[in-house]
């Protein structure tokens, strides 16, 4: 049987998700499947982008990533990434590209989602359509990186969000986590109008205060304001007024993207217009599916319908279910915003007389509660701050269960069954997890199949993946499901994924058996021998902590950060931090840092946080040209590895000072430089108690007492988490505090998860038990952990200095485009 070609237009959530499903019905033995996608990326989770800004995730992590380029490979699927179609010919059925390429096909689909809505506020765009600097909508991972590239530009960086739905919401509070002054700007008059009615956008707005954000409703923004440079100063309003900023994110809401359906000839009105079996109008081999699409009038911006439209359009194609059809989608909204629980379905408030209305509004608390029952009925509720109804709520508006006769039910418990009974009186088609369209009966049989814990359902179901607001939820379903009980996932404590080892337990056998390669780890210790992409770069990072400059160097492993020993930026230029010890420079330094600055242009000159200079906006093939010209060592700033030392004046100058901070500083960072850790890692030297240097929010800070006394403080933390660290000791001489300070970098080093920072593998660990580890030597690790890292330190090597970086011709080869077009092909 010859298969017929499947072309796919769209790699994103939707696209990828009817892909999913149609191989999931056999369709690989009818068709062979092409995608085409515009991002350089595999699929990923847009819902994520929002955790990414907060900080609270990041690029590389599982949860974002749905389907990594191997995924697409394994199942025969060809993949043009970093590709964007352009043109649609109906009539020779054929796609272009604008790399060239054309397409052929026998069906399309078509799910090319949607696109940010810019208002028509001058400042916004250039006369070519394209987003000035400094404006970012909030779509992709091009405009998260951007936003924290903006918001770790400066100190005190200034933001103007414009539009306080969801995602301006979201937007806001992920730069707020970044330390970023954040104002929202909102045209109607209370937040998340679409969703709440004026008393929950009131809650809901004293809750997002509450985080630093500050909100200006009923206000439109028309120009955003510029300085004699070009750079954005503020943005003004209608009434004359302005506000203050550096850059501009705008979330006034997604458009369909339907250019490309609309030049070739397809029926558009406010999206792609298609039947219940998700074809286009007139057509019969031509399907969309997902944000882009227009079904019996309504138009869908929210991951649920997207995922019934899938399941439909597979069935209808594969002919696994001919009857399939698609009738529309009853919006039940459950997520975080800002961090705060919300859900909302149906109608906001009674439309009619006899429309039953059940409202608790308590705005002290942050809770705000209601329902509408019509003719018996529930047709629509909302609930702020309190979401451990909505289970119950969804299932009455899906007509499910019956209400109670006493309405309040619906809100509080009032005697009601445990979270544990609740999960077990949920019937099988109950949508447990939103975000990803999982429903109860999906995670039963997933448990009936083997799954046991809750980490195995998420990843084989990707229940509680999106927003992570169903995570209870699901973990009372597989409790009931597995027996009553949640068994400890086995994999839970495995430094990475596809080995399971414990980190001592992978580090014993790294050892044991002198495994110097990423690639012999996976040979000889992962499930089956097989290489996992998430665990190159932990286990990379592993093997550098135990060989040093011994580990068996393969490129493949490394982040690009490490492969150039330089940190990208947005636009794939990269930033050169030189080390400045302990903050204390020479006039000769800043003549040559000058100078390369003058020799390559460098766009920006820019004094950091860690008490050093940061040369931004260098080009690749330059990089080995500016290191060689500066002469002085790496800062580090780009690697998980031990970055800065920053240090007060100290005793010498100033009159407060109690100790020699900025020696000790110079100590700490000449014997600690560049070692590589789980995570990023700074320290900070006060010569005395007014702590100048902050040490007490470092990971590793050390306060001048007097008397020749110094206070060591762990785990401390002033970037998208706050907490000042732990009293560690107190000691009588310098000498001491670089002994201690290395006994914990090695115990951190061999003992955290990959990316764990110290404020998090502090508190995990305890601080007794690292006192009596590491000061008390309680299980007699301290010489052993003295000796490890001094051969680490003995064996470090300065990787500008030695020039030696360059292990292939095309390393600082700059590609063009800068993000380029990679191509994973079948088979």
């Amino acid at each position: 049987m010859t298969r017929k070609q499947l072309l796919v237009i769209g790699n994103g959530m939707a696209g990828a998700r009817a892909v999913e499903e149609i191989i999931n019905r056999g369709g690989l033995d009818i068709f062979d499947i092409t995608m085409i996608g515009d991002e350089p990326y595999g699929n990923y989770n847009r819902i994520m982008l929002s955790h990414v800004l907060a900080g609270e995730a990041s690029i590389d992590d599982d949860d974002l990533l749905l389907n990594p380029m191997s995924w697409y490979r394994e199942n025969g699927v060809t993949l043009y990434a970093g590709d964007r179609a352009t043109r649609l010919d109906r009539f020779a059925k054929t796609v272009e590209c604008e790399s060239g390429r054309s397409v052929s096909y026998d069906s399309l689909i078509i799910a090319t989602g949607s696109t940010s809505f810019f208002p028509n506020i001058d400042g916004l765009r250039a006369s070519d359509g394209h987003l000035l600097k400094g404006v970012f909508g909030f779509r992709n991972i091009e405009d998260t990186n951007g936003m924290l590239q903006m918001a770790q530009s400066c100190d005190s960086a200034r933001a103007v969000v414009i539009g306080g739905g969801l995602l301006g919401l979201e937007a806001a509070y992920g730069l707020r986590s970044q330390g970023v002054d954040v104002a929202v700007v909102h045209s109607p008059s209370h937040l998340m109008n679409q969703q709440l009615d004026e008393r929950g956008g009131r809650v809901l707005r004293k809750e997002i205060e509450k985080l630093g954000i500050s909100i200006h409703t009923s206000t439109r923004t028309t120009s955003v304001l510029r300085d004699s440079e070009g750079a954005i100063s503020g943005v003004e309003f209608a009434d004359g007024n302005t506000l203050s900023a550096d850059f501009v994110v705008v979330a006034a809401g997604i458009r369909p993207n339907t250019e490309l359906a609309r030049a070739g000839g397809l029926v558009i009105e406010r999206g792609i217009v298609v039947d219940d079996q998700l074809r286009c109008e007139d057509e019969s081999a031509i399907y969309a599916v997902g944000e882009c699409v227009q079904h019996r009038g309504e138009v869908y911006g929210l991951v649920a319908p997207v995922w019934e439209q899938a399941v439909v359009l597979a069935a209808h194609l594969t002919g696994s279910d001919p009857h399939a059809s698609y009738t529309g989608s009853r919006i039940t909204t459950k997520l975080k915003v800002a961090g705060i629980d919300v859900a909302a379905m149906g109608v906001k408030g009674p439309e009619r007389e006899d429309d039953e209305f059940v409202q608790f509004y308590e705005p002290s608390t942050g809770i705000y509660k209601s329902v509408v029952v019509r003719d018996g009925k529930l047709i629509g509720a909302m609930l702020l701050g309190d979401v451990s109804k909505v289970g119950l709520l969804t299932q009455a508006f899906d007509e499910k269960v019956p209400l109670p006769e006493e309405r309040i039910q619906l809100l509080f418990d009032l005697g009601a069954p445990t979270s544990g009974q609740g999960a077990a009186d949920l019937p099988d088609g109950a949508q447990v997890c939103n975000c990803n369209g999982v429903t109860k009966g999906a995670i039963v049989e997933c448990v009936s199949q083997g799954a046991k814990s809750l980490t195995d359902v998420m990843a084989k179901t990707r229940a509680g993946k999106g927003c992570g607001s169903c995570k209870a939820l699901v973990g009372d379903i597989v409790a009931c499901a597995a027996g009553g009980q949640l068994e400890r996932d086995p994999a839970a404590d495995w430094y990475v994924p596809c080995i399971p080892l414990t980190k001592p337990e992978l580090i014993g056998q790294i050892r044991e058996r002198n495994l110097r390669a990423v690639s012999q780890v996976f040979a000889e210790l992962a499930i089956d021998g097989k290489a996992e992409a998430t665990a190159k770069m932990p286990l990379a990072s592993l093997l550098r902590t135990i060989w040093g400059p011994d580990w068996v160097d393969e490129r493949g492993a490394l982040f690009i950060n490490d492969r150039v020993h330089a940190n990208i930026q947005r636009d794939g230029t990269f930033s050169v931090v030189p080390q400045m010890k302990g903050g204390v420079t020479t006039p000769d330094q800043l003549r040559k840092i000058a100078d390369v600055a003058d020799k390559y242009n460098v766009p920006m000159v820019k004094v950091t946080g860690g008490q050093r200079i940061d040369l931004l906006g260098i080009k690749k093939e330059d990089l080995p040209k500016v290191w060689g010209d500066l002469g002085m060592p790496s800062g580090f700033a780009y690697g998980k590895s031990m970055r800065t030392v920053k240090t007060c004046v100290g005793s010498d100058f100033c009159r407060f000072g109690l100790g020699d901070s900025t020696q000790l500083g110079i100590q700490l960072e000449e014997r600690l430089q560049g070692l590589e850790t789980p995570a990023k890692l700074k320290m900070a030297v006060a010569g005395c108690p007014r702590n100048c240097s902050e040490a007490l929010c470092k990971d590793f800070g050390v306060v001048a007492v007097g008397d020749g006394r110094w206070e060591i403080y762990i785990g401390g933390a002033a970037g998208a988490h706050i907490r000042k660290g732990d009293l560690f000791a107190t000691v009588n001489s310098p000498e001491e505090v670089l002994q201690l300070a290395g006994r914990f970098v090695q115990y951190y080093r061999e003992n955290a998860k990959w990316l764990e920072r110290t404020y998090d593998f502090v508190p995990r660990v305890g601080l007794e038990t690292l006192q009596a580890v590491l000061i008390e030597d309680a299980e007699g690790l301290a010489d052993e952990l003295d000796g490890r890292l001094q051969k680490s330190v003995e064996g470090y090597r300065d990787p500008w200095l030695e020039r030696d970086a360059a292990k292939s011709p095309a390393q600082f080869k700059s590609a063009l485009p800068l993000l380029p077009l990679p191509e994973v092909p079948v088979r």
